[in-house]
């Protein structure tokens, strides 16, 4: 296929390359676990653990949109994990995000704090700027989830390499659409999958994808071994939903936009952040690194009553946690782990027309008491 075509376009029609008269288009579904294997085990298929053929066509598209050889997973966090296992041992240094998913800190201090490895943090923000020696691995989140500071990837990347660090980017808020870490220096991309990439709130999976395949093999033989395997059935539907990755993630970046457009303006909304706005305090950074800013808002309302009631009278808001969905959700980050005032919320856009889900808000807001400044 030529090389001048978008990798969607590539992604689209890349079954189609290699079909035979009689071949089904749509992508089928392998739900063997075992293969023929007489004789000489070694074959293209052995043990579902493995790998399997709807798995490794999904990895594929994958590897086109981010330009690197991607491994799926059942879960970003098992995307996550796979990479420490397989990239740490005692003795080692580990920088990770202070203010990004709390989970990835979680599984550190948990599991491998224990084992002998030292684990530090730094705020987003000024991750471009830290202390990296000693360091074996570097996790990143840009922008971070859920208050959306950026890092500097370029000048991370740099600085990683100068101290002989790896550098992990989990890329979930932006998708390789919106941000390539990969391009900028990074040694590997991680994603939760299960956001946008499949884009339906109905599977749980995750990759992680790198260009060097000398760092990708640990994590591969991690996986075979931890039998961290994504299912045929979810890999399909993730399958499906990179199809409409491109229209879905465009109609959720403008709704974010317009949203972040329109609490600009009204009166009671603090702390607003979104990369994409002029005024944000990263957007400097941002507009460097990224061709789109996301579906997430974040925002403060007075108290978390208010900010409750914003989330359970708004009706286009599904009150739920996670992002990157058709339908808009939002939440109260405080319920969880983040470190976050009481009114702060969470508003992950969806692919909704922006006129309806700005003017709700717009709506909802005003019915709270909080009017345009």
């Amino acid at each position: 296929m030529a090389d001048n075509l978008s990798p969607i376009s590539r992604l689209l029609h890349r079954r189609g390359e290699s079909l035979q008269k009689g071949d089904p288009v749509a992508l089928p579904i392998v739900a063997s676990t075992t293969f023929h294997l007489p004789g000489d085990p070694q074959a293209s298929h052995v043990y579902g653990r493995y790998g399997n053929p709807t798995v490794e066509e999904v990895e594929a598209e994958i590897g086109l949109l981010e330009g690197a050889e991607a491994v799926l997973f059942p879960s970003g966090m098992a995307a996550i994990a796979a990479l420490f296992y397989a990239h740490l041992k005692p003795g080692d240094r580990v920088l990770v995000h202070a203010d990004g998913y709390y989970n990835a800190r979680a599984l550190l201090e948990a599991y491998f704090a224990p084992l002998g490895i030292d684990i530090a943090t730094c705020p987003t923000a000024e991750m471009a700027e830290a202390n990296l020696t000693g360091v074996k691995l570097v996790l990143a989140e840009t922008p971070s989830n859920p208050g959306l500071e950026v890092c500097d990837l370029a000048k991370l990347a740099r600085n990683a390499k100068d101290a002989g660090a790896l550098l992990a980017v989990d890329n979930t808020t932006a998708t390789p659409l919106c941000q390539r870490p990969l391009n900028l220096g990074a040694d590997f991309t991680i994603m939760a999958d299960t956001k946008a990439m499949a884009g339906h709130s109905d599977i749980l999976a995750g990759h992680v994808a790198s260009r060097d395949p000398a760092l990708m093999q640990p994590v591969k033989t991690w996986r075979r071994l931890g039998g961290a395997i994504c299912s045929p059935f979810d890999a399909y539907l993730l399958h499906r939903g990179l199809a409409t990755l491109e229209l879905r993630v465009a109609r959720a970046n403008a709704n974010a936009l317009a949203v972040a457009n329109a609490l600009s303006g009204m009166e009671g909304v603090t702390g607003l952040r979104y990369p994409g706005l002029a005024t944000d305090p990263a957007h400097g950074v941002a507009r460097k690194q990224m061709s789109g800013y996301g579906p997430i808002v974040s925002f403060c309302l007075p108290s978390r009553e208010l900010a409750e009631r914003f989330i359970e009278t708004h009706p286009l808001l599904t009150p739920a946690t996670s992002f990157g969905g058709v339908h808009s959700a939002a939440e109260c980050r405080a319920r969880w782990g983040d470190k976050v005032p009481g009114g702060f919320i969470r508003m992950a856009c969806g692919i909704e027309p922006v006129a309806d889900l700005t003017g709700a808000t717009i709506r909802t807001l005003s019915a709270l008491g909080l009017r345009s400044a």
